[in-house]
């Protein structure tokens, strides 16, 4: 029997991938694009070290399949973030990675032609030069990471990271964590437990070794120093919601106990409200109200928004897509997301400057 007998029997082919230094060479950081990202990074620790007031919102689509569209809602919320400014760190939800319970598309970066094609190295560019389009406004972005090997490539211009509901538990993921320069975001697992990402929070905060690739593409030993920036992000789970001020009460004790900072996001979207984009404005509005009545363990908020509201199929005639509408979860349109942060900003105003005071 030979090695071709017994090794790869289900892989088609391997199909070459640039390495990170031939894409970053191609499209290079410019000087904007790191004081953006840079400035984001300082803001958002600044907001979990209590140095900063304001509460950050990562705010955008579900997933990003059209840059045009995209970089449309980007300029929107560029403008919007220099009004509310003073109350709230915007930050766009950027998101190329989309975790299928089964089958479907999965993301930008996977197949941006979204036809099957799976380009992933023009996926990985397109992506990239999107990234760089939103920093080059001033505006910083946040994602997903899923993919262990994407960082790489794009990390440079991230400001903040989620791990996803599925993934918080995945070693793979916390070992990424730890070495990311962001700071992260771990969501509950989909049953609801929160135990989870407080163990992916004190996890990732250690130093780890792990295989991954250098940034010429080859295998590496990846050795970390521990990201310190870890936070948990409550989504809801078994379509039950803990938005709510027990909720936020017992995951606050459960990080304390953990002797881990009491620093806690909600997700308006996914189980929070159902999957019903319309129950968005009614979760942000408990979130406020919640700050306002003295709590100081919520520092943030994600909310899944694009410039037209619900979502689409995605059509055998990309012609047809709707411009501006999500082709993955559902989102709320964007007069009601000016709606949603300038009456968040208007409410919490006076009361952030002296909430750690």
């Amino acid at each position: 029997m030979t090695p071709i007998d017994i090794e790869n029997i289900n892989v088609s082919a391997f199909d070459p991938m640039p390495s990170p230094a031939e894409i970053l060479k191609r499209l290079p950081l410019s000087a904007q694009a790191a004081r953006t990202v840079m400035r984001g990074r300082e803001a958002l620790r600044n907001i979990l070290e209590r140095k900063d007031h304001r509460l950050f919102v990562v705010v955008g689509p579900c997933s990003i399949h059209d840059p045009l569209a995209g970089i449309d809602y980007a300029r929107r919320l560029k403008t919007l973030s220099e009004e509310v400014g003073d109350t709230l760190c915007l930050v766009m939800r950027v998101y190329f990675e989309k975790p299928r319970t089964t089958t479907g598309w999965k993301g930008f970066i996977n197949d941006p032609d979204m036809n099957d094609s799976f380009s992933v190295d023009q996926g990985m560019k397109k992506a990239r030069q999107f990234l760089l389009d939103v920093a080059e406004l001033g505006l910083a972005v946040g994602t997903e990471a899923l993919d262990p090997i994407s960082p790489q490539y794009l990390g440079d211009l991230m400001a903040w990271t989620a791990i996803g509901a599925r993934t918080t538990e995945s070693q793979t993921h916390r070992e990424i964590a730890s070495g990311l320069s962001t700071p992260v975001g771990f969501k509950n697992a989909t049953s609801g437990d929160v135990d989870i990402a407080i163990n992916a929070i004190i996890s990732s905060s250690r130093p780890h070794s792990f295989l991954g690739i250098n940034s010429q593409g080859r295998t590496s030993i990846v050795r970390t120093r521990g990201n310190r920036y870890g936070h948990v992000v409550l989504r809801g789970g078994d379509t039950r919601p803990n938005y709510d001020t027990v909720s936020v009460q017992m995951t606050e004790q459960a990080l304390i106990k953990a002797k881990l900072p009491a620093n806690i996001v909600i997700d308006c979207s996914h189980a929070n409200s159902y999957k019903k984009p319309e129950l968005q404005p009614l979760v942000m509005t408990d979130v406020v109200n919640q700050v306002r009545l003295g709590n100081k363990s919520l520092v943030g908020v994600m909310i899944e928004s694009n410039l037209i509201a619900g979502n689409q199929p995605i059509p055998a005639d990309r012609a047809q897509l709707k411009y501006g509408c999500s082709v993955t979860d559902a989102c709320i349109d964007w007069e009601t997301t000016e709606k949603m942060l300038r009456e968040a900003a208007a409410q919490l105003r006076d009361v952030l400057p002296m909430r750690h005071r």
